[in-house]
């Protein structure tokens, strides 16, 4: 399957995910950030975010129960590039409804030809549905090798 311009739009079905202090703790220790924000009631209090917050980088694990409707070839993909977009901080015991979306698609040559690109926006919103935050994800979509098809 090549990518095209009509799948702009084409989302996944709403899911929540659930901000709970275990994953948010294997997540920090995964990545090797122990700063306090993250871990320390009683540290967090006394910042600007005046309590417990998560690491700018944790919202790239929601985006794993998305069901999404397309079906790419895993194979062809490469991760090009991972931006958040924060429009509040997101909280353990946060309970966070999330849609990712086509957002955009577009070609680039390169040395070895015509790539693709497919940017995924997965929107997170809190219970009472204001905007926290955008994840969104750019992938590399490459040529199929011929006779792959």
């Amino acid at each position: 399957m090549d990518l095209d311009k009509s799948m702009i739009g084409i989302a996944s079905k709403p899911y929540i995910a659930e901000v709970d202090r275990e994953r948010v703790t294997r997540f920090a220790q995964a990545i090797g950030d122990e700063n306090l924000l993250y871990f320390d009631e009683t540290y967090a209090a006394d910042t600007a975010y005046e309590d417990v917050t998560v690491p700018p980088t944790f919202l790239v694990a929601l985006s794993s129960n998305a069901e999404f409707p397309l079906k790419l070839d895993f194979k062809r993909m490469l991760h090009g590039e991972q931006e958040f977009i924060y429009h509040q901080p997101v909280r353990i015991g946060d309970r966070l409804e999330c849609t990712m979306a086509v957002t955009d698609v577009y070609d680039r040559v390169g040395k070895s030809g015509t790539m693709q690109f497919l940017v995924l926006d997965t929107e997170i919103k809190t219970e009472d549905g204001v905007l926290a935050a955008v994840s969104r994800n750019t992938i590399i979509y490459r040529p199929a090798k011929k006779g792959a098809e």
